[in-house]
C-alpha cells in the first residue's frame, strides 16, 4: 500500500471540498486555553475545528495525584468529543500538527491532512525543559501527560518492590531515596505526597523494608520554594514539608543525572534544613559538589514551549514574529501575531503581557487561569474582527495562587479588592481541595474525586496503585530504574502483540 499517495489523496480531497460559507476557525490544542476558546464560540455562526494529539482534556493541576496513585486517570480527564457533543459548530479531530502554512492559511497534520482556516488559535502548550540536557530525560521523567503520570507511578511503586527484594543495604537505600527536582507547585506537591505514601500508606505492607525509612529530597535551585508566592508563605510551605519528613535543599543546582543518581552543586553546605547523609557522596573534602544515589528522580524544574512556536515565529519573521528564551511566541496586546491578525497564540506557548489601563504591561504567568482567560479573549477578538470592530488588549485578572503540601497542609495567596488574603494550614488545605474540585470538568469527575479523597483522608489508602505489564522474568541484579521501566514497557508491547492461534491480537479478551 502506498501510504504517501493515500495521504496526498486525503489532503487533496479535503482541500477540494466546497468552501464553507461560514468563517473557519481552527484551534490547535485542547488544554485549558483551547477548551475555553472553543466554548466561547458556541453561539457564533462559525465552523470550529479542534485538533489535539490526545483524545482527552486533562486537568493538569491534579496530574500528580495520578502519578502518586491518589486518583485514577478518568477522574481528571474527559473525552474531548464528549465535551463538545452538544456544540454542533465544533468538529473534533485526533491528530498531531506538524506544520502551519501561514501563507496558504492551512494547518498540516502528521497523517497528511491539511486544514484550511480563516482564523487560527494556537494553544499547543509546553513540554519539559532540561535546560539543554535532554540526555537527562530517561533518568528524570517530567509530569505533563497521563503517560508521564503512569511512568512516574510505576517508578515509585517498583522502587519499593525492588527494595523489598534487595539484600544489599546500600543498594536498598538507593531504591528508597526519592528525589524531586524543582520547588514550584508541582515539585512541592509531589514531594509532600511521596512523603505521605512512605509514612502513612505503605507501612505494614512489606516484610523486609520499612517504607517510612524512605528519604524524600526536594531540590530547588533558588533561595526559596514556591517563588511565585510571598516569602512568608514560601517559608511556611517549607516548614510544612519538613514536618512531613521531606528534606528540602535550597540553592541546589543539579549538574548531572544518570542511572545511579544525580550530582548537585551548592554555594556552600546544603541549605534549607537538608544536610548530606551517609548516602550522599561528596567529591573531595570541603566541596560544594556532591552526589545523591537514587533510582527514582522526578523532574519538575522547568518547561519549554511547543516546537510549533519556533516554527510559527520563523514563518512570520518578515512581519516581526519572534520567540523568547523559553521558546514562547511574542504576541501583540490582543494575542495576535505581528502582521497576522488572523493568528492568535495563547496559553503556555504565548509570551503575553497583561495590559491594565494606566499601568505598565506585565508578563502573564504560565498558569491555567491565565490560559483560560486568554482562550476567551482570543475567541472574543475573532468575533470582533468578524463584526468589523477593533480588538481589545488582553488583561489578566490574577485571582491568586494555591499549593498543597500534604494532608491538612496548604498555602493560599488570594487577590481581593481589599488587598491580598494569605493563609496556610488546615483551612488553606480545605480551600485548595474545594477549589480544585469546583474547576474539574464534569459532575462525575467532581463526585469521584471527592469520594476518593474522602476515603483516602480517613484510611490513608491509595487504591490507584495498579502497575501493568510488570516483567515476568526477574530483572537483572543491579538494574537501574530506567532499565526496569524499559523492561516493563517491552513486556507490555510483546503482550499486546501476542494473540492466540487463529485469533487476531485486536480481539484478545481480558
Amino acid at each position: 500500500m502506498n501510504t504517501s499517495s493515500s495521504s496526498t489523496a486525503t489532503s487533496s480531497s479535503l482541500a477540494a471540498r466546497v468552501p464553507s460559507p461560514r468563517p473557519r476557525i481552527v484551534i490547535i490544542g485542547c488544554g485549558f486555553g483551547g477548551l475555553e476558546a472553543a466554548r466561547a464560540l458556541r453561539s457564533a455562526a462559525v465552523d470550529v475545528t479542534l485538533v489535539d494529539r490526545t483524545n482527552h482534556h486533562l486537568f493538569q493541576p491534579l496530574l500528580y495525584q495520578v502519578a502518586t496513585a491518589g486518583l485514577s486517570a478518568p477522574a481528571i480527564a474527559a473525552p474531548v468529543r464528549h465535551l463538545f457533543r452538544a456544540q454542533r459548530n465544533v468538529t473534533v479531530l485526533l491528530g498531531e500538527v506538524t506544520r502551519i502554512d501561514v501563507a496558504a492559511r492551512a494547518v498540516h497534520l502528521q497523517d497528511g491532512l491539511a486544514l484550511p482556516y480563516d482564523h487560527l488559535i494556537v494553544a499547543a502548550g509546553a513540554a519539559h525543559s532540561y535546560f539543554g540536557h535532554d540526555e537527562w530525560a530517561p533518568f528524570a521523567p517530567g509530569l505533563k501527560t497521563l503517560d508521564d503520570a503512569f511512568e512516574i507511578r510505576g517508578r515509585i511503586l517498583l522502587a519499593f518492590e525492588a527494595a523489598e527484594k534487595e539484600p544489599d543495604p546500600a543498594r536498598r537505600a538507593q531504591w528508597l531515596t526519592f528525589v524531586v527536582i524543582g520547588g514550584g507547585p508541582t515539585g512541592v506537591e509531589m514531594a509532600g505526597t511521596l512523603a505521605e505514601i512512605a509514612r502513612h500508606t505503605l507501612p505494614g505492607e512489606f516484610r523486609n523494608i520499612d517504607p517510612a525509612a524512605a528519604r524524600v529530597i526536594l531540590l530547588e535551585g533558588g533561595d526559596r520554594i514556591l517563588q511565585a508566592m510571598p516569602p512568608a508563605l514560601s517559608q511556611r510551605a517549607k516548614e510544612q514539608l519538613e514536618k512531613l519528613g521531606v528534606d528540602v535543599r535550597l540553592n541546589a543546582r543539579v549538574t548531572a543525572i544518570d542511572d545511579q543518581g544525580l550530582t548537585v552543586q551548592t554555594p556552600a553546605a546544603p541549605t534549607g534544613g537538608g544536610n548530606r547523609s551517609s548516602g550522599d557522596k561528596a567529591e573531595g573534602g570541603d566541596t560544594t559538589t556532591y552526589s545523591i544515589q537514587s533510582q527514582c528522580v522526578i523532574w519538575g524544574a522547568g518547561v519549554a514551549a511547543s516546537k510549533l512556536g519556533r516554527q510559527l515565529a520563523d514563518s512570520t519573521q518578515a512581519s516581526g514574529g519572534a520567540v523568547d528564551r523559553a521558546g514562547r511566541v511574542v504576541v501583540q496586546p490582543d494575542l495576535s501575531l505581528p502582521g497576522h491578525p488572523e493568528i492568535s497564540v495563547i496559553g503556555d506557548l504565548a509570551a503575553a503581557k497583561s495590559h491594565v489601563p494606566g499601568r505598565e504591561p506585565t508578563p502573564v504567568p504560565g498558569v491555567s487561569p491565565a490560559a483560560k482567560q486568554m482562550g476567551r479573549a482570543a475567541a472574543a477578538n475573532i468575533l470582533r474582527r468578524l463584526a468589523g470592530r477593533g480588538t481589545e488588549p488582553f488583561r489578566y485578572r490574577d485571582y491568586g495562587n494555591l499549593a498543597t503540601i500534604g494532608r491538612n497542609s496548604a498555602v493560599v495567596d488570594l487577590a481581593s479588592p481589599v488587598g491580598p488574603v494569605r493563609f496556610s494550614g488546615y483551612f488553606a488545605w480545605l480551600f485548595w481541595l474545594f477549589a480544585h474540585v469546583f474547576f474539574l470538568i464534569g459532575f462525575r469527575n467532581r463526585l469521584v474525586v471527592l469520594l476518593d479523597w474522602g476515603w483516602a483522608y480517613w484510611t490513608f489508602a491509595r487504591h490507584a496503585r495498579v502497575v501493568t505489564g510488570i516483567a515476568a522474568e526477574p530483572v537483572k541484579e543491579g538494574a537501574s530504574a530506567s532499565e526496569v521501566v524499559a523492561e516493563v514497557m517491552a513486556d507490555q508491547e510483546s503482550s499486546a502483540g501476542a494473540a492466540e492461534p487463529g485469533r487476531p491480537a485486536t480481539q484478545q479478551g481480558g
